[in-house]
């Protein structure tokens, strides 16, 4: 995401736990060594933006609200300084009305609710902060991420419609840099698949 967001030309600030992590360095890049739960983190990377790009999730150990929590500071900060356009990443598991799930999606969601109920309680809270907070905001919801190399074609659709089960991480970046001026999807969560 952070090379297809430099390639493209932008000026970008990360929020990174451990900036030693990072194989890739920039004039246009810069690095906040911080925590998406943590005010003044969020605040120092907010501060002077034209977007968010909200891309973080559970981990192995993460507070089961981090998506939830983090997405309300973050829309805070925004509230601050004036910034209204933010771009945030979920899974196909997060529902949306126009989905229409066929039976291995079904499946999915079932065991994802059953396995990991706290990651879908969590990105149904994230939403819940976006839906709530007046933003012009969009979820890019995705598949199954391969690494196999971005194609430039993708389809945009729905669970269930017009959808596969996988996507390169690079072609689910390149769509999410379209967002940052897009303006179809403001209020949606499109589900972006190979």
């Amino acid at each position: 995401m952070l090379a297809r967001a430099l390639d493209a030309g932008l000026e970008v600030r990360a929020l990174v736990r451990d900036p030693g992590k990072l194989t890739m360095s920039s004039p246009r890049l810069t690095v906040i060594r911080g925590d998406v739960l943590d005010t003044a983190d969020v605040d120092r990377t907010v501060r002077g933006s034209d977007a968010v790009l909200s891309l973080f999730g559970q981990v192995k150990g993460s507070p089961h609200t981090l998506q939830t929590t983090g997405t309300a500071l973050i829309v805070a900060a925004m509230e601050r300084h004036g910034v209204t356009r933010v771009v945030t990443l979920s899974g196909g598991g997060l529902p949306a009305p126009s989905d229409r799930p066929g039976a291995p999606d079904v499946i999915i969601r079932f065991l994802l609710k059953t396995l990991s109920g706290h990651v879908l309680a969590d990105a149904k809270g994230h939403l819940a902060v976006l839906e709530s907070s007046g933003l012009d905001w969009t979820v890019v919801r995705g598949p199954r991420l391969t690494d196999k190399p971005g194609t430039g074609s993708y389809r945009i659709g729905w669970v269930g419609v017009n959808a596969s089960t996988q996507i390169s991480r690079d072609d689910l970046a390149d769509f999410i840099i379209t967002q940052i001026d897009g303006r179809t999807n403001i209020g949606q969560l499109p589900f972006v698949s190979a």
